[in-house]
């Protein structure tokens, strides 16, 4: 026999739902679209338990459930010493999307021009400032920047340059490590 809260399906037919009232053998199903019908007891079978369902209830443990909604302590954090080299990185991305407001109706050319000009600044700019380290993220595309970018750092001095860290940077990057002299 059925009892309220039970989930049916109609032998016949495509309805599942509810058991919301049983009247001997008349059950009324509240279906899975809200509407209430009667169906002989005969014409239905019971997919799910309301009994199952209170069951679940009673085994729940309430205490562990509280105990995930807690707000958790912070931690706290023992602040690393790293070496001054680590201190400052200088990423600059060389999207030209990151670089110019609107690339509307620039050619490649343009494009390219924009990025080296970026870098030469940006080389300058960390030369003066004594940054050690800096990378330039250029993406993989088709390889034209790296080239331009390989090409221009080849005439540079006093720096090494190599791909940049896989883990963080996928292949899209090259770092720069500046050779600083020691001042006597």
């Amino acid at each position: 026999m059925f009892v309220k809260g039970d989930k049916v399906s109609v032998l016949d037919d495509a309805i599942n739902g509810i058991v919301s009232k049983v009247n001997g053998k008349t059950v009324t199903v509240e279906t899975e679209d809200g509407f209430e019908l009667d169906f002989n007891a005969s014409e239905l079978i019971l997919t799910e338990s309301s009994k199952d369902f209170l069951n679940d209830i009673a085994k729940t443990n309430f205490s562990g459930v509280a105990k995930e909604k807690e707000i958790p302590k912070p931690r706290s954090f023992v602040k690393e010493k790293k070496s001054r080299k680590e201190e400052f990185v200088l990423e600059i991305d060389l999207h030209i999307e990151k670089l110019v407001p609107n690339k509307r109706g620039m050619s490649n050319y343009d494009i390219l021009n924009i990025q080296t000009e970026t870098v030469k600044r940006q080389m300058d700019f960390a030369q003066k400032n004594r940054i050690p380290k800096v990378v330039f993220i250029h993406g993989v595309g088709e390889g034209v920047l790296k080239a331009e970018l390989d090409f221009l750092l080849g005439r540079y001095e006093n720096i090494t340059f190599q791909d940049a860290n896989y883990q963080k940077y996928g292949l899209g990057a090259t770092e720069v490590y500046f050779i600083q002299k020691k001042n006597n």
